[in-house]
């Protein structure tokens, strides 16, 4: 049903939370301690995610989204119970993907990328304090998020040594060209992102960009003086 939200549920081994994925919207995703809380946890947040959607256009079809269904239920690592995040795989990140999903797929990752771009552009330089992130500041929190996704990059092989300074607008459209393209060419020729399937490569690269984008949105302190 078009208007069914699907979800998939990772639980750490010892159950101490779970991760909720929309495995159809790259960048959906939200952890909590319980099954039921993760899933609660990832509804509320579709007003979020809904500026993404529309940033890749796609905004009617996701405006159509009423209800959730969990489709699957799967085991991750020790990290799922450490983080809350999606550390493993599905049966839907190993399903094969069309060329027209993977453009689907890799559109909504470009959104999530220029509404990071977008956050960090308007955020203020200092964040408030609290203890995620010991206390980062914008500019940490935006170089930390490059540069780890730079670091998953290399499992299609783009160059480690390729710079995406984050004062240089140019140099991280560069390399996001070259993300994207990489991803294109391991899919024509039937390759994983070495032992990443490429839809969890796509969604987890997604996942981090908007979990941080989110993260300096909740710490902007623009305004916070009038």
């Amino acid at each position: 049903m078009a208007n069914v939200l699907r979800v998939t549920l990772e639980v750490g081994p010892n159950a101490k939370r779970v991760a909720a994925v929309a495995p159809d919207w790259p960048g959906l995703e939200r952890g909590a301690k319980t099954r039921a809380d993760a899933v609660d946890k990832l509804q509320a947040y579709l007003p979020r995610y809904g500026k993404v959607a529309k940033l890749a256009g796609m905004e009617p079809e996701f405006a159509t989204i009423t209800g959730v269904e969990v489709v699957e239920q799967y085991p991750g690592p020790g990290s799922t119970d450490f983080w809350g995040i999606a550390f493993g795989f599905s049966s839907i990140d190993r399903q094969e993907i069309s060329s027209e999903e993977l453009e689907r797929e890799l559109t909504l990752l470009q959104a999530c990328w220029s509404f990071f771009d977008d956050v960090r552009w308007r955020a203020s330089a200092e964040m408030q304090k609290g203890p995620r992130g010991g206390g980062r500041n914008r500019d940490q929190i935006v170089s930390h998020t490059l540069r780890v996704e730079q670091s998953w990059a290399v499992k299609v092989g783009v160059d480690p040594h390729q710079d995406a300074a984050v004062a240089d607008d140019e140099g991280v459209k560069a390399y996001r060209d070259a993300y994207c393209t990489a991803i294109r060419t391991f899919h024509a020729e039937g390759k994983m992102a070495r032992t990443w399937p490429l839809r969890f490569l796509i969604r987890h690269s997604a996942y981090h960009t908007m979990d941080h984008a989110w993260e300096m949105e909740d710490k902007d302190l623009t305004g916070a003086g009038d």
